[in-house]
């Protein structure tokens, strides 16, 4: 059966509990949080405000105490890893910074109906050799099975009809688009065989 403790001495038998066991459950509660010293503050504190909830059902005896404080402490402990756990990683706001800025929708727009325009200055079969390596991604070799040309007359074809479209578009705007830039390495690089049309 457990008394009612009068205010006064409520007090002072958490007082007592709190200096006898504060250093014996900081050094505990570093080890469980891995040396965080703001974290295992925060848990103490935590574990001594559910010894003054439940001081009532506590020995008299401040270290007798101290196995009900540790279990407190470490349970309090498993659930603050337990939570960080389940949240994802905090991340800095720096790297928000470094991230590109999609060009605007009206550019893109814009730089479609130029790319379009000077696509339809080429010849059909620049158009298609470009269409094979660049917009479908193909390879040289299955370019040329799809053309039915040899890989030669395609990495030829290739290259003059990036050419042309580069004349193109530096008389309509002064400026290359980055997609005409750098052919594909792995596409314009096999062996050469066949013969150049």
């Amino acid at each position: 059966m457990t008394t009612a403790l009068a205010p006064g001495s409520a007090e002072q038998k958490m007082r007592m509990i709190y200096d006898a066991n504060k250093n014996s459950l900081m050094r505990s509660l570093l080890g469980w949080t891995q040396g965080d010293r703001q974290t295992a503050e925060d848990l103490v504190q935590e574990t001594m405000l559910r010894a003054w909830r439940n001081l009532d059902i506590l020995p008299d005896d401040p270290r007798a105490a101290r196995p009900w404080l540790l279990t407190v402490s470490r349970r309090l402990a498993i659930d603050m890893l337990r939570a960080r756990s389940s949240r994802p990683t905090e991340v800095e706001d720096d790297p928000l910074e470094s991230i590109p800025v999609p060009a605007e929708p009206l550019e893109q727009v814009l730089d479609r109906q130029v790319l379009r325009a000077a696509l339809a200055g080429l010849s059909a079969t620049h158009r298609a050799v470009l269409a094979q390596v660049y917009f479908l991604h193909r390879p040289v070799r299955h370019a040329a099975e799809a053309l039915n040309v040899p890989e030669g007359t395609v990495k030829s074809r290739t290259h003059n009809a990036l050419r042309a479209l580069r004349e193109s578009l530096g008389d309509r705007n002064g400026a290359t688009p980055r997609s005409c830039t750098a052919p594909r390495q792995d596409s314009l690089t096999p062996a050469r065989t066949g013969t150049r049309h």
